[in-house]
């Protein structure tokens, strides 16, 4: 999901304009600390050498909410986590081919559910503290450790089975999977190593989900990746200095990150964020919004940045009904009223619901064009994966009235209002985050398609981590607007959404047992896509996955927007991708500033 949340004032703003402009030049706050000596062997990236110094200033519509890589599950934290944590392998989104990491090297055995990684010799963390064996072993501990809520471990079980984990010695690791794992090497070799010997008192006392939080003193956050936060200012700026014992160099063997420094300023809306980049405030603009375009590409002529057009965009916008049926211990009742339940837990009414959404006038009127109605679960950016062949809901008020009628839902007194049955109106509460201009608009462009149809949406937003909080947390909403990011193509990228236990199975999460039988079919295909390594199999059963997601519609799509992001005119080894959240930083450490 992604981000939002407000500055604290005007003066903090005019603050922040004064202390972090100048992007790209030497920094004021430039790191003076000793590098540490290189493993052996280090990584070598074969980038464009760049020059060390400088800082980079990337704009953030709300607070992190953790640095715990383990347990985030929203971009606003994940944006600053990737930069902070390494893992076994890499991918480059670019290419989407794997190559090493903390791992020097991996095999895998003929029956290819044993692999064997060996570690670099020398590896430390930002504290200076050696990396090694147990770190790895301890992190898997973490994962599949019952008493922690974290949204890892659903990608990591084959029929509710763990992978065995364990250390052969100091740098080496042997895993075992009870099953042939397709995407293993990309999905386990990316996961954040975590720090034993900082992390372990708090699994041991009952505190990790608190760990690594927000009001941690940045001198114990101790990490692995290209930077190590130095300090943060809730809404007012993050900010992240070189971390002095990365493992990574360039071929000409100079140590990387280049960018010294890092900062990431929070600010209000996105309307505040491309100001900033068109003042020259910040240096990248990662998601442009499509209707910003033509100003972006007119103000780029000046040279100070560049407008990218990255193709259709990966992640859709989706609007959800909750269909959680549990109740809240704590006050007893349902989450969800019985009488809103009975409506957003029947295929028709969803269905209707689709049809009665006008994606033309919202493609036309919100994204100046340039986007295109979606159906699906992906988008076709997805050119591996995505199933063409999907039931669509074009924009019908007659068909949606029709699917209604079938259920008992209709104008029963020539109100103009819907009414079901038992004569309830048909009348929910729709949430989005504030601050995100393109998402309100969508919201109202909504409210007035259910008018035409006679359902009345209450449109509310909400600061963005007080949603994800009634989204992953207390379930106290009804309908929710959003979009899921992924930095991946593979089926396994959305394997904690598509399975009904996955903790962002959005419309009703962690379920006991699958609630519906359509549910159950998917926790089927989905274990067994992941257990052959023959790609049209693959693709066979995720074709069916996704049918049965337009079918039923839980998750609503409506527009695939076409991406565009600015950057800087100086960055230099920039590779921008769709493919990404973090669509130009997502290679940070090998970004420098041109001479």
């Amino acid at each position: 999901m992604k981000h939002h949340s407000p500055f604290s004032s005007a003066f903090i703003l005019g603050f922040l304009i004064l202390a972090f402009s100048g992007c790209g030049r030497k920094s004021a706050d430039t790191v003076s600390q000793s590098a540490g000596p290189l493993p052996e062997p280090p990584l070598v990236l074969n980038v464009e050498p760049g020059t060390h110094g400088g800082r980079i200033i990337i704009g953030s519509l709300g607070d992190p909410k953790t640095f715990n890589p383990i347990t985030a599950n929203e971009a606003s934290s994940s944006e600053i986590i990737r930069f902070l944590f390494a893992g076994l392998v890499n991918t480059d989104l670019i290419s989407y081919e794997t190559y090493p990491g903390l791992a020097e090297s991996w095999k895998v055995e003929p029956d290819n559910k044993t692999w064997t990684f060996k570690l670099r010799k020398g590896l430390r963390w930002s504290d200076g503290h050696p990396l090694n064996a147990d770190d790895v072993v301890f992190t898997w501990q973490v994962i599949y450790s019952t008493n922690i809520n974290n949204v890892v471990a659903d990608l990591f079980k084959i029929e509710g089975k763990a992978f065995d984990v364990s250390k052969v010695d100091e740098l080496t690791i042997r895993v075992v999977t009870p099953e042939i794992y397709a995407p293993f090497l990309e999905y386990f070799g990316s996961v954040s190593v975590l720090p034993r010997h900082v992390l372990e008192p708090a699994v041991r006392e009952n505190r990790f989900e608190s760990a690594y939080g927000v009001n941690t003193p940045t001198e114990a956050l101790v990490v692995s990746g290209p930077y190590r936060i130095k300090d943060f200012k809730p809404a007012q700026f993050i900010r992240a200095e070189r971390n002095p014992y990365y493992f990574v160099v360039d071929r000409k063997g100079q140590r990387l990150p280049y960018i010294d420094t890092v900062v990431w300023t929070i600010v209000p809306d996105l309307n505040a964020m491309a100001l900033r980049m068109l003042q020259g405030e910040s240096d990248v603009y990662e998601r442009m919004r499509p209707d910003e375009v033509d100003r972006f590409q007119e103000d780029a002529k000046k040279g100070h940045f560049k407008v990218v057009d990255l193709g259709m965009q990966m992640d859709p916008t989706y609007v959800w009904f909750n269909q959680n049926t549990n109740v809240n211990k704590e006050t007893g009742k349902p989450y969800v009223s019985p009488v809103r339940q009975k409506w957003f837990r029947n295929q028709k009414f969803r269905q209707a619901i689709s049809h009665a959404i006008d994606r033309e006038s919202i493609i036309r009127s919100i994204y100046s064009g340039r986007a295109k109605p979606n159906y699906g679960f992906l988008s076709a950016a997805n050119k591996r994966w995505n199933n063409p062949n999907i039931p669509e809901y074009p924009y019908s008020l007659e068909r949606a009235k029709t699917l209604l009628a079938e259920i008992g839902i209709q104008d029963r007194n020539g109100d103009g209002i819907l009414e079901d049955a038992e004569g309830n109106k048909i009348e929910f509460t729709l949430n989005t985050n504030a601050g995100n201009s393109t998402r309100e608009k969508i919201a109202v462009f909504l409210q007035q398609d259910f008018k035409k149809l006679g359902v009345d949406l209450v449109f509310q937003p909400l600061n963005f981590n007080a949603l994800v909080n009634k989204v992953n947390a207390t379930y106290d909403y009804e309908v929710a607007l959003l979009s899921l990011g992924s930095d991946g193509v593979d089926p396994a990228s959305f394997l904690n959404v598509f399975v009904s236990g996955g903790f962002t199975h959005m419309w009703f999460p962690r379920q006991k047992v699958p609630s519906t039988p359509w549910e159950a079919r998917i926790d089927e295909l989905m274990a067994a896509q992941l257990k052959t390594l023959d790609f049209a199999e693959r693709k066979k059963m995720f074709d069916e996955v996704q049918l049965i997601l337009a079918e039923q519609q839980p998750m609503i799509s409506i527009v695939a927007p076409t991406a565009y992001a600015a950057l800087n005119s100086k960055i230099g080894n920039a590779r921008p991708t769709v493919t990404s959240f973090a669509r130009v930083t997502w290679n940070l450490d090998e970004l420098y500033f041109k001479k």
